[in-house]
């Protein structure tokens, strides 16, 4: 068990990077002795899940299989399209899902809109939860969990406070949606409300997004009632 969970973090060090990393990075980031993490990396290697080139290693195209996998059984990714194409024709907006990884959070379902942003955000990309549709997710983890965030600055400049940032979660959890405003990316802006199963229990993210300068988020509540109803139609088509 042990060197699985070794596996995984090397695996998880060569994700969180956008450049390729030599033997003794990946083996500082992931907390081993360097001789550990070659053997590692070559088992990975063998298996297609680590690549490596003249300037280090990255995952392989065999990570990309098991993205697929997910994608194609999990039930939520597969339902959420059709919902997402209504909502982003409804608003014009870019419509998305977002899940909970850990301290993270990723897109597994986009319906582009007639104000598409000006960056890609590609499926399966590690998000922040303190951020955006981030926020969201956050508004329902448990207070023990909320621990782990510290004073943090937004796109925009704008400095929050730990205070500052569960105010604004128990303000998501009353209202039930979020406007975020040039939070990750100036320019950019979104609304987000949550699936809640019957427990209450937040099982993804769902948001509306474009630029900053859309004239439908200057008033952002006729939005949040529209993600609100979407994502309560997600919900129904789960069952």
């Amino acid at each position: 068990m042990r060197s699985l969970e070794r596996a995984i973090d090397v695996l998880e060090v060569l994700e969180a990077t956008r450049t390729p990393l030599r033997l003794s990075e990946v083996a500082r980031r992931a907390g081993l002795h360097v001789a550990t993490t070659q053997r590692i990396l070559s088992t990975l290697e063998a298996r297609g899940r680590v690549e490596q080139d003249g300037t280090g290693y990255r995952t392989g195209v065999a990570m990309l299989f098991g993205a697929h996998a997910y994608l194609a059984t999990n039930r939520l990714a597969a339902t959420a399209p059709m919902i997402l194409q209504q909502l982003a024709a409804a608003t014009g907006l870019t419509a998305s899902v977002f899940v909970r990884s850990g301290s993270s959070r990723a897109v597994i379902a986009r319906v582009e809109g007639d104000d598409p942003l000006r960056y890609v955000l590609p499926i399966g990309e590690r998000l922040p939860l303190h951020l955006g549709a981030g926020k969201v997710i956050a508004a329902y983890m448990d207070p023990e969990e909320l621990e782990g965030f510290s004073e943090f600055t937004r796109a925009d400049g704008t400095q929050i406070s730990p205070d500052d940032f569960r105010h604004e979660l128990e303000e998501i959890r009353r209202r039930g949606w979020v406007a975020s405003h040039d939070e990750r990316v100036v320019g950019a802006s979104s609304v987000g409300a949550p699936l809640l199963s019957p427990e209450g229990e937040c099982l993804a993210a769902i948001q509306v997004s474009g630029q900053t300068s859309n004239p439908a988020f200057t008033d952002p509540t006729p939005l949040g009632h529209e993600v609100r109803q979407a994502a309560g139609a997600l919900m129904a088509r789960l069952g």
